[in-house]
């Protein structure tokens, strides 16, 4: 593959505002709603849970998916073949072409190429998912005995996870959204933090590596004076955006341009992560 600059102008420009995000909340909190945030007509929902009834009045288009291969195989129509594997591989030239031929009739390909903004709800099925697959591989199995290898199917389930969300935050000009469910635990001391809740700990670890922002989705009080206070029972929603915040959620800023807590707007989101000028000093 030939090596490409890529100039200060290039990278300032409209096509090249691709960003992606994480964004994790408790069940309930409205993550599937903010859909209703982005445009309809340029937004793609990748569906794995079946649980569209809470948007169903949404006028932008969902794939359903319920397999790991077929996910498989629209991350690749989207993304194009991975320089990096062999050919032969998965997400390889081959897989690509294969796809391609597939779908040759129903304009899947060029219906995926008008859509700028991936909705993949959820990350936590698709870890389910693939788990699914993984225990039915060679690799979930003991070479000596047979039996089944736990570590072989978690090992797998987090090389397979990985490398397709890779791929999509590498999708030219897409902007992809990751939403999954946050769990509150509790540990023998009683102290309580918060993590995504997904199958095996390597992709939650890796994750937020990968992606621009990481977010939390949460519940609020909001004082007479207009300020937030978290609430696991509040009235109002918001999206935690920064690391470090008081309330240990999960959260990163890479662009350093938003609020500890921004509305659940992604449209707005996007465009202030994108404003011309410097990014702010974080607090």
């Amino acid at each position: 593959m030939a090596i490409r600059i890529i100039t200060a102008d290039e990278r300032l420009s409209a096509a090249s505002t691709k960003i992606s995000f994480a964004i994790f909340g408790p069940p309930g909190v409205g993550k599937t709603s903010l859909l209703k945030t982005l445009p309809p007509d340029r937004t793609l929902c990748l569906d794995l849970e079946a649980g569209l009834k809470s948007v169903q009045d949404w006028r932008g288009a969902s794939i359903p998916i319920r397999s790991y291969l077929d996910f498989r195989d629209l991350v690749v129509l989207i993304s194009g073949p991975d320089p990096a594997v062999h050919p032969t591989a998965t997400y390889g030239e081959a897989h690509y072409q294969h796809v391609r031929a597939t779908h040759a009739d129903t304009g899947l390909e060029a219906f995926l190429a008008s859509k700028p903004i991936l909705f993949v709800d959820s990350i936590t099925d698709l870890s389910r998912q693939v788990m699914t697959f993984a225990r039915q591989q060679p690799e979930a199995f003991s070479d000596r005995t047979g039996k089944p290898d736990v570590r072989g199917a978690y090992g797998l389930l987090g090389r397979e996870v990985i490398h397709a969300l890779k791929l999509l935050q590498h999708a030219p000009g897409k902007t992809v959204v990751f939403v999954g469910v946050l769990e509150r635990v509790t540990d023998d001391f009683n102290a309580v933090t918060w993590q995504p809740q997904m199958e095996g700990a390597k992709i939650g670890r890796e994750l937020p590596g990968i992606v621009d922002q990481v977010m939390t989705m949460h519940f609020f009080d909001r004082a007479a004076d207009g300020t937030f206070a978290f609430n696991e029972k509040g009235e109002h929603r918001r999206l935690v955006c920064r690391a470090g915040n008081p309330w240990g959620l999960p959260a990163k800023d890479r662009s350093g341009r938003l609020d500890p807590t921004e509305p659940p707007d992604l449209s707005a989101l996007f465009a202030k992560i994108n404003a011309p000028g410097p990014a702010a000093t974080a607090a």
